[in-house]
């Protein structure tokens, strides 16, 4: 069995194998999709193919698994950290990816099916173009700032109120119709927006993953949607705490020696725009009553919001961990909330509006209805700050006694 590295650029891999304990150079590859088939053709079916993460990896393992035994993508960071060297050249690169694979040292990188590679690459644009429909704000508010013009008083600038104050501000003729582009420009991604939630909506609506994640608070299409295609396989994951390093969610640790553990700040690895998504979802549930909002506002007294945002977040990927696990929704949710984001999602996804008809969301329309269930998981809130009232967040005091160190607990 041969194993082949591949050393991937964008127009050029470089391609080495290790066969018998030596490295034999193979040449460089075209980067076409005919010309990586021929290359593919003249592989063995025994062989086993190494590439590095890159943003072409994906095609490049549709072209080649059909032809070899096994392709593998290499995590990128690791690889780097492993197999460091001074003196670097592409067939030197190739090489290593082959020997690491060899020895079994190689830290490999799951590759998702076709449907989630879809859904990450529809997540990826709406989340591109909800940036560049930021940027243009940024850049109409920094006309506005040049000129000596105090910020827009109502909340959207692009709203209807904020282009009405837009109108009425005195510019030069040239900033005037700077913004005026600019806010075509926001118009035109608007529907592009629209066009990719309606996609994005129809998917929800047939993924049960996406309906069930949907019951914790702060948990919209949006974010539910960012999630499970971040995940993908939840059972690629043997515990919850393994969700959690792979959302660079869990903290630094530094230690030598018989010393004492230090814990930094989270690492930030793995799945950034997710993890991103999850902490905004729990600025969002430390808003709505129920034992998240308990578990916050505990942090919080010690550490400062922005650390129970994080380990709020922290504690929300523990708990979708075992939703999509158990295949169970949240104990805690609010049934006619639930109902009314499942309606919003229809309506995203070009469902007809009937209205005048009493639908499945029709309960949260009342009132009554819903300051019950407000009561029902505030209760909740309440028994479980009441239950970790007594818990100590600095652990076991230490009691110097001379020779010895006793443990107080």
């Amino acid at each position: 069995m041969r194993i082949i590295g591949l050393d991937i650029h964008r127009a050029f891999a470089e391609a080495v194998a290790w066969d018998d304990g030596k490295l034999r150079r193979l040449g460089r590859v075209d980067m076409r999709r005919d010309l990586l088939t021929a290359f593919a053709e003249q592989l063995s079916a025994d062989d086993v193919v190494v590439v590095e993460a890159t943003g072409n990896a994906s095609a490049v393992v549709a072209v080649l698994a059909p032809h070899v035994k096994k392709v593998v993508i290499a995590n990128p960071m690791q690889v780097r950290m492993i197999a460091h060297a001074k003196i670097k050249t592409d067939t030197i690169d190739a090489g290593v990816l082959a020997q690491l694979y060899a020895s079994g040292f190689l830290p490999e990188v799951w590759v998702p099916d076709e449907p989630t590679q879809a859904l990450r690459r529809q997540v990826t644009r709406r989340n591109q173009i909800v940036r560049q429909r930021s940027r243009l704000k940024n850049i109409i508010q920094s006309i506005l700032h040049s000129h000596l013009i105090p910020s827009c008083p109502h909340a959207d600038l692009c709203g209807a109120k904020g282009r009405a104050w837009l109108v009425e501000q005195v510019v030069p003729e040239d900033e005037r119709l700077a913004i005026e582009r600019h806010l075509r420009e926001f118009d035109r991604l608007g529907e592009d927006l629209k066009v990719i939630e309606r996609d994005l909506a129809r998917s929800a609506l047939t993924d049960e993953s996406v309906k069930r994640l949907m019951t914790v608070p702060g948990i919209d299409m949006v974010v539910a949607l960012a999630l499970t295609a971040a995940i993908g396989e939840v059972t690629r994951f043997d515990e919850p705490q393994k969700l959690v390093s792979y959302l660079g969610l869990n903290p630094s640790v530094r230690q030598s020696g018989p010393g004492p553990a230090h814990h930094g700040r989270i690492t930030k690895q793995g799945r950034g725009h997710a993890r991103g998504m999850l902490v905004e979802a729990a600025w969002a549930a430390a808003r709505a009553p129920g034992p998240l909002r308990a578990f916050f506002l505990r942090v919080r007294a010690r550490r400062g919001q922005h650390v129970a945002a994080v380990a709020t977040a922290r504690k929300l990927a523990v708990v979708i961990w075992h939703l999509l696990t158990k295949s169970e929704s949240y104990v805690w949710a609010r049934p006619s909330l639930h109902a009314k984001k499942l309606r919003d999602l229809e309506l995203r996804a070009g469902y007809k509006a009937a209205r005048g008809q009493k639908g499945a969301a029709h309960a949260y329309n009342s009132k009554s209805h819903r300051d019950g269930e407000r009561r029902w998981v505030e209760q909740a809130e309440t028994v479980y700050a009441r239950f970790v009232t007594g818990w100590n967040p600095q652990g076991p005091k230490k009691v110097r006694t001379g020779a010895a160190t006793e443990v107080r607990r």
